[in-house]
């Protein structure tokens, strides 16, 4: 494999990770829209949904980072 297919596969991973983040928290951000003002327990629901989905992309792009090195050292 060369070193532009391994880019390319990363730059495809780089793009599936930004596409559920942004998705999610556009969902969420529409879903949020319905909840009262006054229902303290569905905002803080939503709110850990969308911190989920943030943090799991950080843990993502840091296995990303370590397939990147692995495709271009190996």
């Amino acid at each position: 494999m060369t070193l532009g297919e391994k880019l390319l596969v990363v730059s495809f991973a780089f793009l599936a990770i930004l596409v559920t983040v942004i998705t999610v928290a556009f969902r969420e951000r529409t879903r949020g829209k319905d909840i009262a003002a006054d229902d303290i327990a569905a905002q803080q629901q939503q709110d850990a949904r969308v911190m989920t989905v943030i943090f799991s992309a950080i843990m993502g792009g840091m296995l990303l980072t370590l397939i990147v090195a692995w495709l271009v050292f190996f």
